[in-house]
């Protein structure tokens, strides 16, 4: 009770002697501040771990290349393994981080004032609390969004799998679009090639066909003449082919080899789409999808956390004066008597017609009374010094005024 009662800022020796009451509300106080720094050291920790977390890469995949182009047929499986060694650090960041929260908390609560000692809340006193309100909307909404992805994190997974397929879909596509140029390109040299060769090779059928034509027993003619000519035609027509095929499938095979390069190329970048896709796996992803795909649970939970976290601010405000308040009073005027603190309110008017109240420290202004009086005795006892020596020096003079000249 003693630990929340310092952690909502309450004076432990008042409170002992206070009311039960009064006891309760600020152990309930404490108990929220310190509530709020577990739940912040718990959320700045996740935070911490899942923005410097190594990221996941698919683990299995599977191409499958067919002709004139690629078919990607891909088998992914997803795996999360837990880093040592982030994980430690984000604990070290979450505890810093709970302790922070926690001061911050604590200075709030203990800043603000009870109001007019009412239940109701005024204009000036909301006002009056509307800096800590601020700070404490801002300390509630970096709590609830780690937290708010970690309860749906089963949820925002599936979604960020599907949306991680989506791109390397529309990224496979880019890749593909990109190598069927330069493959059709190649590809047109090579049919433009091979068209040549197969017309050196029906040149040499065709002159084959009209040897053994010529040659044939039907005409009976044997080899003549003019078998003798078409043989040497058809020489020449091979020769020809043999020429254009020394000549281009050296080049058909270059081009190949230039599309089997880009196939290969394409296919690693394909390899390294999830790698780099798995980077798109941090904080700021996983909290947008939170918003986007569950918006009503996401202002829930911040509402839940608002709520924690503004509910001292307007608790304190609402109090109505307890004997732990007057006592606080009292005790306040006690130790300002026996400092010799002396306030008197509504004294007078600043430049703006505002009313200040009038401060006298009087035990200092006895000091410096008393130092002010010192100081003046003292000058005055220097003074008459001073002219009691003057008269001895004079006195001296009168009765030896050789003394006191010396001729040249």
């Amino acid at each position: 009770m003693k630990l929340f009662w310092k952690a909502a800022g309450g004076d432990e020796y008042i409170l002992s002697q206070s009311t039960y009451s009064d006891q309760i509300k600020y152990f309930c106080l404490g108990g929220i501040v310190i509530a709020t720094a577990i739940m912040a050291g718990l959320s700045g920790g996740y935070a911490f771990y899942t923005i410097f977390k190594p990221k996941q890469s698919d683990v299995t995949e599977l191409w499958t290349l067919t002709e004139g182009g690629s078919t990607i047929n891909n088998i992914s499986g997803f795996t999360e393994t837990t880093d040592l060694g982030t994980m430690i650090i984000a604990l070290i960041f979450g505890l810093i981080w709970g302790l922070i929260i926690y001061n911050i908390d604590r200075f709030i609560i203990t800043s603000t004032g009870k109001g007019d000692g009412t239940e109701a809340i005024t204009w000036g006193e909301f006002k009056s609390a509307l800096p800590r309100i601020i700070m404490g909307c801002i300390i509630a909404i970096s709590i609830s969004k780690p937290l708010e992805i970690r309860i749906l994190k089963g949820e925002i997974d599936a979604k960020l799998r599907v949306k991680q397929e989506e791109l390397k879909q529309d990224a496979i596509k880019g890749i593909e679009d990109k190598f069927a140029a330069r493959i059709a390109e190649k590809n047109s040299k090579i049919a433009e090639y091979q068209k040549q060769i197969d017309k050196a090779e029906d040149a040499v059928t065709m002159a084959e066909m009209n040897l053994n034509a010529e040659m044939t027993q039907e005409n009976n003619r044997g080899y003549g003449v003019q078998a003798k000519r078409l043989d040497l035609i058809m020489q020449d027509r091979q020769k020809e082919r043999d020429k254009m095929r020394s000549n281009l499938e050296p080049l058909i095979a270059d081009l190949n080899k230039e599309i089997g390069s880009y196939i290969s190329e394409k296919n690693k970048e394909i390899d390294n789409l999830s790698f780099s896709l798995s980077g798109l796996d941090g904080l700021a992803e996983r909290i947008t999808i939170a918003e986007d795909e569950y918006p009503t649970v996401s202002w829930f939970l911040t509402l839940l956390f608002l709520a924690i976290e503004l509910t001292p601010i307007f608790f304190k405000l609402m109090l109505i004066k307890s004997p732990y308040d007057y006592m606080t009073e009292n005790y306040k005027a006690l130790e300002l008597a026996d400092n010799g603190v002396y306030i008197e309110e509504d004294y007078y008017e600043d430049k703006e017609g505002v009313q200040r109240e009038l401060v006298r420290f009087l035990k200092a202004e006895k000091l410096i009374q008393e130092q002010k009086e010192f100081h003046d005795a003292q000058m005055r006892i220097t003074k008459y010094a001073i002219e009691k020596f003057e008269e001895s020096e004079k006195r001296k003079i009168d009765e030896n005024p050789e003394d006191f000249i010396k001729y040249s």
